[in-house]
């Protein structure tokens, strides 16, 4: 029985929960954009993917193949070691870019020393073509909205807690959607890696049942949601959770009071230009004095409720279902929500077969 099987996308993805995912391109291709939880097993590293590909270009596929075996030659027990070190059951998954060359050599070699492998028919390529495709397939949503500071990111998780599908675009995208987005985060992943986590949580959504996401703008700092997808977040119904100002600040403070001044300066200068001179050095003066709260205030007033009220007033009305909270817990008002929205009747938007 062969050890050595080639599967489609729809498959390679329903394996991979189980098996662990190589990718035999070079580091830099990986950089650019790979399948999520994948590990990077470069067959060339980059130096030498370029030189074979001048080989291949000036003195053809024969003399390309063989620089390529002097190149991996002595590094055959490191590519063993380095699956089998992840791989303990012995059965792997593994791709190339378009499922040539690359990944059936490696799986040769795999399978030569016992290993399962399954190699993806098309390689990467495929899978970023299910990646955009993912995103035309409709499903039904929840947009949690409301001001900044009414802790939606906290109520998202505490709704997951409760057994409710969430995507939790913030995390996927490492930013928090504002100027002071980027604070204690990561940094944000390529556009190619923020499309390709997405679309696999969005595969995985049981169509059966609505997901909640926040409301955001379609640029979540650097990133860029899919133009598909998009759409159907700003078609769906919409639960507006209305907190007073006391309240969201004291949330402001307690999120962003920890980090350097030095940062927050600066994420205030990013708004320089909508606040207006004056308004920015009152902020910064604000903070400089140890005033967070008053910092925090002037923000929300004299930007990010009217940019929020700016956006929500695109939205159709009879979409935006307002529920009013007292309370800045998350877990309270999670549950305040699931009531709330036992009568909103979730819908798919159909926007892309009119």
């Amino acid at each position: 029985m062969s050890r050595i099987a080639t599967v489609k996308i729809d498959e390679f993805v329903a394996l991979a929960d189980e098996r662990p995912v190589f990718d035999v391109r070079s580091p830099a291709e990986f950089a650019k954009g790979h399948f999520p939880g994948a590990f990077n097993l470069p067959l060339f590293s980059n130096e030498e993917r370029e030189s074979i590909g001048k080989t291949y270009k000036h003195a053809g596929k024969e003399a390309a193949m063989r620089e390529g075996l002097d190149f991996v030659g002595p590094r055959m027990r490191q590519l063993i070691d380095a699956v089998a070190d992840q791989a303990p059951e012995r059965q792997v998954l593994l791709h190339c870019w378009r499922g040539g060359m690359r990944s059936n050599s490696v799986a040769w070699l795999l399978g030569t020393f016992g290993f399962q492998v399954t190699v993806l028919d098309g390689g990467y390529k495929s899978f970023r073509r299910y990646v955009l495709d993912a995103f035309t397939h409709e499903k039904s949503m929840i947009i949690l909205s409301g001001h900044t500071g009414a802790g939606k990111t906290d109520i998202l998780h505490e709704l997951a807690a409760t057994g409710e599908q969430v995507i939790d675009l913030e995390k996927y995208a490492h930013h928090k959607g504002s100027s002071f987005g980027s604070l204690g985060e990561a940094p944000q992943p390529t556009q190619q890696q923020f499309e390709n986590k997405l679309a696999i949580a969005w595969m995985k959504v049981d169509a059966e049942r609505p997901v909640w996401i926040e409301d955001e703008s379609r640029n979540i700092g650097s990133k860029t949601l899919p133009k598909p997808f998009w759409l159907q977040m700003r078609a769906a119904q919409v639960v507006f959770l209305k907190m007073p100002v006391a309240l969201r600040t004291e949330r402001l403070e307690s999120d962003y009071g920890h980090f350097p001044l030095p940062q927050l300066h600066a994420a205030v200068e990013r708004l320089n230009e909508k606040l207006g001179g004056q308004r920015t050095r009152d902020i910064r003066d604000a903070l400089d004095s140890g005033d967070l709260a008053t910092s925090c205030r002037m923000l929300l007033t004299f930007y990010y409720d009217k940019t929020y009220e700016h956006g929500i007033s695109k939205r159709n009305p009879e979409n935006i279902h307002v529920l009013e909270s007292n309370t800045k817990d998350p877990m309270t008002n999670a549950r305040q929500i699931l009531d709330f929205s036992a009568g909103i009747q979730p819908s798919i938007s159909r926007f892309l077969s009119a």
